[in-house]
């Protein structure tokens, strides 16, 4: 945030969109493979299969919100009217690689080793002996001197005595869910509420994990969630991976959920601008995070189960999903959106989020209806003024 939040302030974007860009995607970093958060080592313990399997099922709903928040960026700077980086000003990414290539061999490194089956202990041990000695192939500046190293391990102690901690009093909730069997009648309520209906059952989850994991770090999270909301959704036929992943995405969410927002906190601190508005402005641009765990719920495709056509087709029905709700919240598209092309975009990942050739055709139908008539827009008024109101 300190070094991305003042180049998007300079590009021409409002401090609370900064903060809340950089808390959105931060925050999605949590459920992005390879590495992903601590969360993920423990759900393959619970789930009793490999960190691989995750990080292959996390895949592709991780990509789907990531490109969802590139893409309210670029609507957002479409709206402006905030102009693309000239050549001159634009990095050269075959500069950028020669400079640093060395500084991935040790990402690399991580998941060759955990695709190979290594432990996560291993695989993390080494690709740090590694890092240390890229380090030295590099700028001066740059290198792991003993004082460097001797920083990072005390930095890595107390970070890891941080997640200790928080697994630690997780443990003591653990132990009074298992000892009082309010785990079992947490899963009742959810299934006697919603009367047996999937979709509700899912909103009171939502709701639940958003809750139980506002101002608790990740880990603790999902352990709080996948322990109490998991096992309702399973007794209704939601896939366990399905239902885990369910409660990790919205666990991690809540930092972005305004009231209890401690990822836009953060950010705005840096960008200096309003707590709430910013996560306000969050939420909306994280969206997508709230759209994507009902899809995979429904559609186990977008979890690699199935054949590569099945996943493929489901990737693509969820990208026009994700392409319609980020331009109809941006209320931009090609060029500004009306209200009835505005709802029309916004009713498309509505469409899409359980597996029908009907809706399906109908949302392509919606989305590229509204596409050809912001071409015929875009031609009359091919450069719009930048918005200085919106935030």
């Amino acid at each position: 945030g300190a070094f991305t939040i003042p180049l998007m302030k300079k590009s021409g974007y409002t401090p609370n969109f900064a903060g809340a860009v950089v808390a959105a995607s931060s925050t999605g970093g949590q459920v992005m493979p390879p590495v992903m958060g601590a969360a993920a080592f423990i759900m393959a313990q619970f789930l009793g299969i490999s960190y691989w399997d995750i990080v292959v099922a996390a895949a592709i709903p991780a990509t789907l919100y990531f490109i969802s928040i590139i893409a309210m960026v670029h609507f957002r700077a479409g709206k402006r009217g905030i102009q693309s980086l000239t050549e001159e000003t634009a990095p050269r990414v075959g500069r950028v690689l020669k400079e640093g290539w060395h500084l991935l061999l040790p990402i690399i490194t991580l998941v060759i080793f955990l695709a190979l089956g290594y432990s996560a202990v291993k695989a993390v041990f080494w690709s740090i002996v590694l890092m240390v000695c890229v380090s030295w192939m590099g700028k001066p500046q740059y290198r792991m001197t003993p004082k460097r190293l001797l920083d990072a391990l005390i930095a890595g102690g107390m970070g890891a005595v941080e997640v200790a901690a928080a697994c630690a009093c997780s443990g003591l909730v653990i132990g009074v869910i298992g000892i009082t069997g309010i785990g079992l009648a947490f899963s009742s309520f959810v299934i006697s509420l919603s009367q047996g209906i999937l979709p509700l059952a899912l909103i009171l989850t939502m709701i639940g994990s958003i809750i139980l994991g506002m101002g608790v770090p990740t880990t603790a999270q999902y352990i709080i969630t996948s322990t109490l909301a998991a096992p309702a959704l399973y007794q209704m036929g939601v896939p366990l991976m399905s239902a885990h992943l369910f409660c990790l995405y919205f666990g991690v969410l809540a930092d972005v959920t305004p009231p209890v927002a401690l990822a836009t906190y953060a950010a705005a601190g840096i960008a200096k601008s309003n707590p709430m508005k910013t996560g306000f402005t969050a939420l909306v641009t994280a969206m997508a995070g709230f759209l994507v765990p009902y899809m995979f719920v429904y559609n186990p495709h977008l979890l690699f189960q199935g054949n590569i056509l099945q996943i493929t087709f489901s990737f693509i029905t969820a990208l026009m999903a994700i392409i319609g709700l980020s331009a109809g919240v941006q209320g931009y598209y090609i060029a500004p959106l009306s209200i009835p092309e505005r709802l029309a975009l916004l009713v498309v990942p509505f469409l899409l989020i359980v597996p029908n050739m009907t809706t399906d055709i109908l949302a392509l139908v919606l989305l590229v209806g509204v596409y050809l008539l912001q071409k015929m827009k875009a031609k009359k008024n091919p450069s719009p003024a930048p918005d200085s109101t919106q935030s």
